[in-house]
């Protein structure tokens, strides 16, 4: 089997599809995108394919090497994407090849299902309780939401009240048990980050995400010395060389690469076999479309230390087109209780609606992630 055509599509909301064809008429789908950078991903998945063209689309193990390994510069988040959706697809192919789904392949499935939770909003004056009542009552049995709009290197209690106060109407509305996660999406620094930590500690939360940029992640050390709350990270990292400092220095309770950035299926699992050898847990990051979420259940299903799935069913970036419009069978993402089953079918178990992702290619998109600015004009991390 030969590789003889890799196609990139660039659909709504924000997202961008690959397809590698073969000579024996299997075709694979992968997810490669940086939100708000997705051409710049298609025109290097374009640059890849010079090499993986007449290859057989077999060997993924090598071929992930080349393309990572062959560039004098590597790694990123624009490199590690266009590798993450060859490699989806890649996997993808040897999966409908062998009639078998990816987990089979990677080791069968150690879960049947893994429990998912939902978007609400938070950054932007909302009523966060019914937002969580919203999801509760689609099935879902927690949610992530924004903690802080902008917020200043050092900032006032009025923000600090006022995360507290979206948080409290969520905990009041859906009682002690219900999850909840807050992301402080790195628009939190260092100063402030420790006093939200401290203050939130009472609300038993999931975990934290992002309390500081990545490139700040040794502030960690002392966050973490004022919360007993998991902290989550590593969306904005890319491969297992990235996380090597992260779990080394152990301040870090929950992983959340991304298998759509962070090199794929081949390089997500090995990050998650990493950190599990640091009894450190696994959250994949997807709030992207339907191939990636395919592609992210396949790990849930093999990696003991996943315990939970970001996914984007109904998300506030989905206005145009949601997760399930670019399937044959929707029905392959089973919701129920809260949790979502690991498909069953050969690759990734989806069939990609080809005609429809064309027809949504013709629009495509040009999204872009809004710039924010502070009261006193300086510019506010988003």
């Amino acid at each position: 089997m030969k590789i003889t055509a890799i196609t990139t599509f660039i659909v709504p909301p924000r997202w961008c599809f690959v397809k590698i064809e073969t000579d024996e008429g299997i075709s694979g789908w992968g997810e490669p995108v940086v939100e708000g950078r997705a051409h710049t991903v298609a025109t290097q998945v374009d640059e890849l394919s010079d090499y993986l063209i007449g290859k057989d689309p077999m060997l993924i193990e090598d071929h992930w090497t080349v393309m990572y390994r062959a560039g004098f510069y590597r790694g990123g988040a624009l490199h590690m994407s266009a590798i993450a959706g060859i490699d989806q697809a890649l996997w993808d192919i040897k999966g409908k090849a062998l009639g078998v789904p990816v987990h089979a392949l990677l080791g069968g499935q150690l879960r049947d299902r893994i429990r998912v939770y939902s978007w609400i909003g938070g950054d932007r004056p909302g009523d966060t309780a019914r937002m969580a009542r919203d999801c509760a009552d689609r099935g879902f049995t927690a949610v992530k939401m924004n903690g802080t709009e902008e917020m200043q290197i050092v900032d006032s209690w009025e923000k600090v009240d006022q995360v507290l106060e979206r948080v409290q109407a969520i905990r009041d509305e859906m009682g002690p048990d219900f999850g909840i996660g807050v992301d402080f999406h790195g628009r939190v620094h260092r100063p402030m980050a420790k006093v939200l930590a401290k203050e939130l500690d009472p609300f038993r939360l999931m975990f934290i995400e992002e309390p500081v940029l990545s490139e700040h992640a040794d502030a960690l050390k002392e966050i973490t010395q004022h919360t007993s709350t998991p902290i989550a990270l590593g969306e904005r990292l890319f491969s297992r060389w990235d996380f090597k400092k992260i779990l080394s220095d152990g301040h870090v309770d929950i992983l959340q690469p991304d298998p759509s950035h962070a090199g794929g299926i081949t390089e997500t699992k090995k990050i998650a076999n990493m950190a599990e050898a640091y009894d450190v847990a696994m959250a994949f990051h997807c709030p992207l479309g339907p191939i990636a979420l395919a592609a992210n259940l396949q790990l849930d299903a093999v990696c003991y230390n996943a315990f939970i799935q970001e996914q984007s069913l109904g998300i506030h970036y989905n206005t145009t087109n949601d997760l399930l419009d670019y399937l044959v069978d929707p029905s392959v993402f089973d919701y129920r209780d809260g949790h979502v089953a690991i498909p069953q079918g050969p690759g990734l178990g989806i069939e990609v609606n080809e005609e429809f992702v064309r027809k949504a290619a013709a629009e495509g998109h040009r999204w872009r992630n809004p710039v924010w600015r502070h009261k006193d004009g300086s510019f506010a991390e988003w």
